[in-house]
């Protein structure tokens, strides 16, 4: 045998154990570089029923199925006869698990072991079953059931209904529980799965661009192209905040130069990527999966800091059209033909990727190995493609409208957006007797608002206007503008052309009868005769007259005025006579008084003239009596 090479089946045995080799030594060193910490997400079981095994009990999600995230579900337990494992169609033994009319769904508790769990729930399903639980045969923590790698896949599409695993004592107390003839009940509920904190779900997609791995990247595409419109409403209304993840290993640093890591690694070992045909010799490499994986990447980072992340999604779906590496063009080319179409800036891009042969750290590949690992309540991330809603890992069905359930249990109650309400996402508790909240018969208000959880019972607001109530049996308009709805819930009447009203803006709520009016104010209100009580028109000549919500007061005969305020009569033709003489009066007390200022203007002003004109003519025209006092001064003066 010296000189012949070994068979082709020798050489692929050996390339398949070296190429498993490998990826157990990167699955070792990623395990080694941090503390691994893998969550199993659960859900809580209800038992209703028998009194002996009443409460709550802890199960695992499946990690495939449609988990009801936000709601309930409400069946009767059966362990079946035969086939207690699921691993064969039980319509091998005649056995058949729809529910009769009427009846409760058929929540089917199989057994653990000698088949994929993948394979238990197709079973079931097809048997009519509404949910599957499987009882774990170890006494153990709870696990999470994922789906198969290699077989199996041929179920994974279409298994619907939602799976939990139980822990080994408490299937057994089922058991014992239907063994002894009792109906068990359970009520299987998520609505805590997933917190929800506010009215804004912030949520990952772990993914890869790898299309050649089989049934999970053909899932992983389709579910793309079903939920891309709904992402993209989501988030262009502010709805959600999202944001897609990568995950790459390294490679250990002995194996750094060896041909493999080179192939199947950027930046000198770093990040690294399984080959996606598990052959080192043909196709693409684990390194080209690592640099559009770095592109895509590179593109939400641009596409977010243009405030439109949403182009992530188009730019995935195209690429995966026009890309794809069956037809030899996943390349770089083609990626940046398809970032072109869209718009964006390549060079952005192009700088952001770096240089995948630098031996050196790419920050963008960091910060994703770093996302990697768990904080908080979220575990490692592990499983691809993976959901992330609200920092908790989805498990269940990668399927538009399963996802889409689980985001919209992340909003706070009545702050879903209406995507969340439509028939096929929920169920409108408030078309049936209104939800048992209050309404309006007349304008069909209602305190009933649908949620993604049921419903609750709280007074509306309509046309801006606050109603107030307990919700139940009560609602009324409050504030301004409450009477322009539905008169506040007053009374209202109009006659003759009059409307009158208990309702007032002025009042913060309630009714309120008018004056002249008396009653509740809402179911009506009644005229005062004012007449009969004698409120009014108590004068000696007054006469009354009771109107719709006033009266009229008279006098006897023609000549007499009553007045209102004084509630008094007085003669029409006294008042018109005093009145003329009264004015007479004043008209001439006011001619008077104008001739009389005249006349004082007059002389006050002629005496001012008289005086001003001595005064100047004394200056230069001495008088008589002035120069003969002067005369004697001199005398006088020449004597002594």
């Amino acid at each position: 045998m010296g000189g012949r090479s070994p068979p082709a089946g020798w050489r692929r045995w050996v390339r398949t154990r070296l190429l498993l080799l490998l990826l157990v030594v990167l699955a070792l060193a990623a395990t080694a570089a941090v503390e691994g910490r893998f969550v199993v997400e659960k859900n809580s079981l209800r038992v209703t029923s028998p009194a002996a095994l009443r409460g709550v009990y802890e199960c695992a999600i499946g990690n495939f199925g449609m988990p009801q995230y936000g709601g309930t579900m409400h069946g009767v337990v059966v362990y079946p006869k035969a086939n207690t494992k699921a691993c064969k169609p039980f319509a091998d033994f005649g056995l058949s698990f729809n529910p009769k009319a009427g009846g409760l769904p058929v929540f089917l508790l199989v057994d653990r072991g000698d088949c994929y769990f993948t394979t238990k729930g197709w079973n079931a399903q097809t048997a009519g079953a509404a949910a599957v639980l499987v009882a774990d045969d170890r006494a153990e923590p709870l696990i999470t059931m994922d789906t198969p790698e290699s077989s199996g896949k041929e179920h994974l599409e279409n298994i619907t209904v939602p799976s939990a695993l139980v822990s080994k004592r408490f299937g057994d107390d089922l058991k014992g529980a239907l063994e002894n003839g009792d109906m068990v009940n359970v009520l299987l509920d998520w609505r805590e799965s997933l917190p929800h904190p506010d009215e804004r779900v912030e949520y990952e997609f772990w993914t890869n661009s790898n299309d050649e791995c089989g049934a999970k990247c053909d899932m992983q595409m389709s579910f793309v192209r079903d939920f891309r419109g709904v992402a993209q409403v989501l988030e262009q209304r502010g709805y959600t905040q999202f944001a897609p993840h990568y995950i790459t290993w390294y490679c250990p640093e002995a194996f750094v130069l060896s041909a493999q890591c080179r192939s199947q690694c950027v930046n000198h070992g770093r990040y690294c990527a399984p080959d996606p045909e598990q052959d080192f010799t043909t196709g693409y490499d684990g390194k080209d999966v690592v640099v559009q994986n770095l592109i895509q990447i590179c593109l939400f980072k641009v596409a977010n800091e243009s405030r439109k992340p949403w182009l992530w999604w188009d730019y995935v779906h195209d690429f995966a059209i026009r890309c794809p590496m069956k037809e030899k063009k996943y390349t770089t080319d083609c990626a940046h033909g398809v970032i072109k179409s869209l718009g964006m800036d390549i060079d952005k891009i192009t700088q952001c990727v770096g240089d995948p042969d630098a031996d050196e750290d790419n920050p963008v590949l960091k910060a994703e190995q770093d996302a990697q690992i768990g904080h908080g309540a979220r575990g490692d991330v592990t499983i691809l493609p993976t959901f992330v809603v609200n920092n908790r890992q989805y498990r269940g069905k990668l399927d538009k409208r399963a996802v889409l359930r689980a985001i919209c249990s992340g909003f706070e109650e009545t702050t879903e957006p209406d995507i969340c309400l439509t028939q096929d996402i929920q169920t409108n508790q408030c078309l049936e007797n209104n939800g048992g909240c209050w309404l309006d018969k007349n304008t069909n208000f209602t305190a009933c608002k649908d949620t993604f959880r049921g419903r609750v019972c709280e007074c509306p607001v309509v046309n801006g206007v606050k109603f107030v109530g307990d919700g139940y049996t009560h609602c009324e308009a409050s504030g301004v503008g409450r009477c322009q709805i539905n008169n506040g819930g007053c009374w209202k009447e109009t006659r003759n052309g009059k409307s009158v009203s208990a309702c007032s803006n002025e009042q913060a709520k309630g009714c309120k009868c008018p004056q002249g009016f008396k009653g509740d104010g809402i179911h009506g209100c009644e005229d005062v005769d004012e007449c009969k009580e004698r409120l009014f028109c108590q004068c000696k000549d007054c006469s009354c007259e009771n109107t719709w919500g006033s009266y009229e007061c008279g006098c006897g005969g023609s000549n007499m005025l009553y007045m209102r305020e004084h509630d008094t009569c007085i003669s029409k033709v006294a008042t018109s006579s005093l009145g003329w003489g009264f004015m007479w009066v004043i008209f001439f007390g006011l001619g008077f008084a104008g001739v009389g200022a005249y006349a004082v203007y007059k002389y006050r002003l002629r005496s001012y003239m008289d005086s001003e004109i001595r005064a100047i003519m004394a200056q230069y025209m001495p008088l008589e009596n002035q120069e003969t006092s002067s005369h004697q001064r001199h005398v006088e003066h020449a004597d002594i």
